[in-house]
């Protein structure tokens, strides 16, 4: 495989790059850009170039584009990194991509890219470089080879996520991500979601599946489920939705990307104000159906409704903070179960 390039890019940009960016960042710029990473084998065959070849132009691509996006302001980005699909390919497909990804982290740390972290001007940049280097294990020291702390990822900011089905993949790959996950957890300057063995189906099955078992718990109600509360179980619970998607290879198809978010995102101010009146109807109709013995008159029946959404909001509340708690559980359990197979 011939050399491969480095996440940091220390190039001069051109005064009609410098220009562009300067009135693009006059108007009005998105807060979310979500990106799916596409045509690295047409690349690849188009331009007689091995497959691995075309995934790391893909990478390349990649991290021009988070150039540009700091470059405008945006503070958040959401990359479809791997499909569930993805596991279909072949097997040499597979380790391929994974040897492309162990190369291009030795390659950052052989170069000591690191060093230029301190020199960046760029803030969000910064950040998500150390975030990324840290991802994966590999960038622990910083220039004077003082251990990387959790004061450096404070200072900058950056929250790193990693959405999908974490259990799919290789343990040594989720203990990865529970480091990364769990030490940036608290940051709210900026945002890099990585959706990594990730399908928009597996998303909503495992919301309906979070919600189904609320149920069953006996934490919510079948009347409480709704499409707000759905949503607040998918994987990108924390997030808003993308103000723009990107595909680069140019196709229009959405292939299995943020299906519920992209919907919710052209009908947003519609669904918030159809599920404000939903609630208030199954509000009245309990009331309806179970009324309380004695005169009803208007300030009882108020009163009914009241007490029923403030009950119906304390379940949710607390159903949400289960779904929480046990999602932050599963990273501290891939830590717990390194340590004891470490001895520590």
């Amino acid at each position: 495989m011939k050399e491969m390039s480095t996440w940091i890019r220390d190039t001069n940009k051109s005064w009609l790059h410098r220009s562009l960016i300067s009135v693009l960042a006059a108007g009005p710029i998105p807060k979310h850009v979500a990106f799916i990473m596409d045509g690295n084998r047409r690349f690849a065959k188009k331009n007689s170039l091995e497959q691995a070849q075309g995934h790391l132009k893909g990478f390349d691509k990649l991290a021009e584009m988070l150039d540009w996006c700091l470059d405008l302001g945006i503070t958040e980005v959401t990359v479809y990194a791997f499909s569930i699909e993805n596991f279909k390919r072949s097997k040499e497909e597979v380790d391929c991509l994974m040897e492309l990804a162990r190369q291009k982290f030795s390659r950052l740390m052989h170069e000591n890219d690191y060093s230029l972290v301190m020199l960046w001007p760029d803030l969000y940049y910064t950040s998500i470089f150390i975030i990324l280097s840290i991802q994966i294990g590999l960038c622990t020291k910083d220039e004077h080879g003082v251990g990387l702390s959790g004061e450096v990822i404070d200072k900058h900011g950056v929250c790193f996520r990693v959405l999908g089905n974490i259990n799919m993949l290789p343990v040594d790959l989720q203990e990865i991500i529970a480091d990364a996950v769990t030490m940036t957890c608290h940051n709210n300057r900026a945002f890099l979601n990585v959706c990594f063995a990730y399908t928009s189906q597996d998303e909503i099955c495992a919301a309906m599946r979070e919600v189904a078992e609320g149920v069953q718990l006996g934490l919510i109600k079948e009347s409480d489920i709704s499409e707000r509360l759905l949503e607040k179980c998918l994987y990108t619970y924390q997030s808003c939705a993308p103000d723009l998607l990107v595909r680069t290879s140019g196709e229009v198809r959405l292939s299995d990307f943020l299906l519920w978010q992209e919907a919710k995102l052209k009908h947003e101010a519609e669904l918030d104000r159809i599920q404000k009146e939903d609630d208030y109807r199954n509000a009245v109709e309990s009331c309806r159906i179970t009324p309380p013995a004695g005169t009803q008159n208007g300030f009882s029946v108020q009163h009914k409704v009241n007490t029923f959404a403030a009950q119906r909001q304390e379940r949710i509340k607390n159903f949400l903070q289960h779904v929480e708690r046990r999602r932050a559980r599963l990273f501290q359990d891939i830590l717990q179960n390194r340590c004891i197979k470490c001895g520590t």
